[in-house]
This record gives C-alpha cells, structure tokens and sequence, in this order.
C-alpha cells in the first residue's frame, strides 16, 4: 500500500480543494527569496489554493523544477516567514526564461506581489543574459493578462486548446533588454 501512496502523490496534489471565501491577510511586509526543496509541502499546498480550475502542479512537478539546475525559483514571504506567492521559470538553451508557473494566496492578492516576483525575476534573468521571458495564460484569464502588460509583456499568439479543458491561451513575452 505504501507503494501505491508514493506513486499518488507523484500525479495528485496532497491537500483537499476548499471552496471558502478568504478575507485579505493582516497587514505585513514581504522579501524575496529562492524557493528550495524544503519548501516543496507548502508550496504544493498554496499551489492548490492559486490554481483551482484543474491546472495544479504535482509534488512530482515541483520536485523536478526545484532541482534543475535550469531553473529559477522564488517565493515571497511574509514577515512571520509564510509563502505568499512563488514563482518558478525555466532557462532554456536558446537565451529564454520560460515562467512555467506564478502564483500568489489568495489572501495576499492586490498587494503588488506579482508585479514584485516579476520584477526580481526580471532582475535574475538579466544577470544570466537572458535575452527575453515567455509564459502562457489563459484567454479568460483577463486579469493575469492585464498583470502581464503592466509589467512589459505583449501577446504574441493564440494557442489553440492549450489547457486542459480546452480553453484557449496566449503565448506572452517580453524583451529583457
């Protein structure tokens, strides 16, 4: 049984979805910082606070962005040291930071965080030479996008069925000249 227990956690988030409504988080101050495997069990769980409509990433998947040597990870943190949000990108061969993933509890939202996991990312990619950021969003996803814009990013094509409910997305970059 045990076995079995390993390989579920591999493909299915630990934690139950709760559908409540969340008030904003007390008033705090917040720091960037990498994000690291000892982090993996809270991230996994605020993870599946952020994404509700079925695109949750696995432990297999954090696991894996957590220990490539390719990719970049951070989280914000409150000062009573909690994950607010997180961020992971991978850097591809080709001068590109791909944002595989952003998120922010919902509770910390409308608080500049995205803008601030963002701008450091930004900040990283550029110490590396990265040339350029691309990420995907949803095309009913009009508040991510209008987040995206703010901080540089312009659409550049459709993707067609790309989730995996068949909802559209937009590829989105940005130059990081």
């Amino acid at each position: 049984m045990a076995v079995l227990e390993v390989i579920r956690n591999f493909f299915v988030p630990l934690v139950s979805r709760e559908d409540t409504v969340i008030g904003p988080a007390p008033p705090t101050t917040y720091t960037v910082h990498p994000l690291t495997n000892s982090d993996l069990d809270e991230v996994i769980r605020l993870n599946f606070r952020c994404f509700k409509n079925g695109e949750n990433y696995t432990k297999h998947t954090f696991s894996y962005l957590l220990t490539q040597p390719n990719a970049l990870c951070y989280k914000a943190v409150t000062a009573e040291d909690r994950i607010a949000g997180f961020l992971c990108v991978l850097v591809g061969n080709d001068g590109t930071g791909h944002i595989t993933t952003i998120g922010v509890a919902p509770e910390h939202r409308r608080r500049g965080l995205a803008e601030r996991l963002l701008g450091h990312l930004d900040q990283m990619l550029k110490e590396r030479s990265i040339a350029s950021a691309v990420l995907e969003v949803r095309v009913g996803n009009t508040t991510a996008q209008s987040l995206y814009k703010t901080c540089g990013f312009t659409i550049l094509q459709r993707l067609s069925n790309y989730y995996t409910d068949g909802e559209d997305g937009f590829l989105m970059i940005k130059a990081l000249n």
